[in-house]
């Protein structure tokens, strides 16, 4: 019974770790929005209207066309979306503490191990970016610079909601209970490796609302907070599945029309 009571600690410990942890990631993105003069939803002011249109291939110094920092940016924005997310996870592994010979251990490699594929995604998105930034299609904020790649963005990332690779992916993640008992190993490295596993479903399932950044601007604390609202609502046991396609036709949508409005206008 003390041992038990000792784990519960020690649990309790690493839940307000998390949730410092999602705290501390979103003051930053904020803070760093309002050092590029943006506003709460990634409108930049006189400075970041500049800092925008600022060439990439200038010699001097620019930390948004650099990878360290972009790098940095991007994964306490995984920190900041992707944390939320993962506590249904977390709570899961957390009841098998209690009903199996779940430990703290594990939970805790089941944490880092998601945070290491969030983390490589980071990177891998970092480099697209840099990537789409040198060719100009995206901005010195990463936001696209053509209304066709916009569209075509959101149409791309609409479509994958249909898909047998989203299905799959996005069952993990609705059920991560079914996830632990297909797949239980114990101690610090089982956990770690589930967390690998999970995490890799994870970026698998919500790796197109990290590409809209592209689209809302990947310093956009509202696009941030909607996208986060959507993938935690996408995980929820009782009506996460009824929510993935309608998003899909929503973004179908909102694809076209950023694509048509500009000819509409020109009308």
């Amino acid at each position: 019974m003390q041992r038990l009571g000792q784990i519960r600690w020690i649990t309790s410990a690493l839940w307000i770790a998390v949730f410092a942890g999602i705290l501390l990631s979103w003051w930053m993105m904020y803070s760093m929005a309002v050092d590029m003069d943006l506003d709460l939803i990634g409108r930049p002011g006189p400075m970041g209207e500049a800092m925008r249109n600022m060439d990439p291939r200038m010699d001097m110094y620019m930390p948004m066309a650099t990878f360290g920092p972009l790098f940095g940016m991007w994964a306490v924005m995984m920190a900041a979306m992707m944390l939320p997310t993962l506590v249904p996870t977390l709570r899961a592994y957390d009841d098998l503490i209690a009903s199996a010979n779940g430990t703290p251990m594990g939970w805790l490699g089941v944490l880092l191990g998601y945070a290491v594929m969030w983390v490589g995604f980071a990177a891998l998105i970092t480099a697209v970016q840099l990537v789409l930034l040198f060719s100009g299609i995206v901005d010195m904020l990463g936001i696209a610079t053509s209304t066709l790649f916009a569209g075509a963005l959101l149409i791309a990332v609409g479509l994958f909601q249909f898909t047998r690779i989203k299905d799959i992916c996005h069952g993990v993640c609705h059920s991560p209970m079914s996830y632990f008992l297909g797949h239980w190993r114990t101690g610090f490295i089982g956990g770690l490796r589930m967390g690998l596993g999970l995490g890799a479903f994870c970026v698998g399932c919500c790796w197109g609302f990290m590409a809209l950044g592209f689209v809302g601007g990947v310093m956009s604390l509202l696009w941030m907070g909607l996208a986060t609202l959507f993938m935690v609502v996408e995980k929820l046991p009782d009506i996460g599945r009824y929510v993935t396609k309608p998003m899909g036709v929503l973004l179908i949508v909102g694809g076209v029309a950023v694509m048509v409005a500009p000819l509409i206008l020109k009308g």
